[in-house]
C-alpha cells in the first residue's frame, strides 16, 4: 500500500552544469501530471510523462527541473545586413546635423540586432544527466510514499479489528434474538389473554418478527466483505478504489443491522463499526 503523498529532491553539479530535480505529489482522484522544465528541454516532456505514468496510478504529481549552466558553449553571429543599415542611417544623421563625423565601432556595439548570441546545447547530454537524477529522486519519492502507506495500513487494520469485534458482539446477541422475541410475545399474550397461550401462534408471530428484524443475512454479508477487504489489503498493486467500494458495502450492512435492532449492545456495536468504517474511508482518500 502506497500513499499518494510523496517527495523527492536532488541537486547535482559537474564542470559544466548544475541540475536540480524535484518530484512531489498530493491526493487526487485521478492521475494529474504537471512538468515544469526549461523551454529548450521541452522535447523531453513526453518521455518524462511516460516515466511517471508507468509508476504512478493516481494523484496530482508535480515535477520541477532547474538547470544552471556553469560553462556555456556559445556562437556569436554578426548580422552584416543590420550593420549596413545602421551605417547608412548614422551617415544620414551626421549629414542632417551638418557634422563631419563618421560612424565608429563603439556606435555599433550598443545597437540591437548587430550581434546575436546562440547557445549551443546538446540535449542528449542533458537527457542523460536528467534521467540519472530522476532515478535517484524516484527512490526517495517512492520510499516516502511507502513509509506513509505503511502507517496508513496499520491505522486501517486497527479499525478493521474494531469492526470485527463489533461484528462478533452483534453475532453473539443475534443468536439470542429468537428467544428474546418469543419471550416478548409470550409476555404480551399473557397480559392480553392470561394463561391461554397458543404455542403455534407464538411460533408464527416469532417467524414473522424474525423475518422483519433478523440480521443473520446482514451479518453473513458483513463477514464476507471484511474477509474480502483484508485479502485485498494485502495485495501489492493499487487497491484504494476496490477497498472504498467494500467500505460502502460494509456500511450498508451495518446501517441495515442498526435499523433492524433495538438491542442496546447491538446499537452500541453498530455505532463503533460505523465510526471505524468512516475512518477507513478517510484514510483511503490518501492511498493510491
Amino acid at each position: 500500500m502506497k500513499s499518494m503523498t510523496g517527495y523527492g529532491w536532488i541537486d547535482t553539479q559537474n564542470e559544466s552544469v548544475q541540475m536540480s530535480v524535484e518530484l512531489k505529489s498530493y491526493n487526487n482522484r485521478y492521475l494529474d501530471i504537471n512538468i515544469n522544465l526549461p523551454s529548450f528541454m521541452s522535447p523531453l516532456e513526453p518521455e518524462l510523462r511516460a516515466y511517471l505514468k508507468e509508476r504512478i496510478v493516481r494523484g496530482r504529481v508535480e515535477m520541477y527541473i532547474r538547470i544552471k549552466e556553469l560553462e556555456e558553449d556559445l556562437d556569436v553571429i554578426l548580422d552584416t545586413s543590420v550593420v549596413s543599415a545602421y551605417k547608412t542611417a548614422l551617415l544620414q544623421i551626421s549629414a542632417a546635423a551638418e557634422l563631419d563625423e563618421k560612424p565608429r565601432l563603439s556606435h555599433f556595439l550598443h545597437l540591437d540586432g548587430v550581434m546575436k548570441i546562440v547557445k549551443k546545447r546538446n540535449i542528449d547530454k542533458y537527457k542523460t544527466i536528467l534521467f540519472e537524477n530522476l532515478d535517484k529522486v524516484w527512490i526517495q519519492y517512492n520510499d516516502a510514499r511507502t513509509r506513509e502507506g505503511d502507517a496508513t495500513w496499520e491505522d486501517i487494520m486497527s479499525n478493521i479489528d474494531i469492526i470485527w469485534k463489533s461484528q462478533k458482539i452483534i453475532q453473539n446477541r443475534e443468536e439470542g434474538l429468537e428467544d428474546l422475541i418469543k419471550k416478548n410475545i409470550k409476555e404480551r399474550f399473557q397480559q392480553l389473554i392470561d394463561d391461554k397461550i397458543d404455542e403455534n401462534r407464538i411460533l408464527t408471530e416469532t417467524a414473522i418478527l424474525l423475518m422483519k428484524y433478523g440480521i443473520g443475512e446482514e451479518l453473513s454479508r458483513l463477514s464476507s466483505h471484511l474477509e474480502q477487504f483484508c485479502n485485498t489489503l494485502h495485495r501489492k498493486q493499487p487497491v484504494a478504489k476496490k477497498l472504498d467500494f467494500l467500505c460502502q458495502e460494509m456500511n450498508r450492512e451495518i446501517n441495515t443491522i442498526g435499523s433492524k435492532s433495538n438491542i442496546l449492545e447491538i446499537s452500541q456495536a453498530v455505532i463503533e463499526a460505523k465510526e471505524a468504517v468512516e475512518k477507513i474511508r478517510e484514510q483511503l482518500r490518501n492511498v493510491e
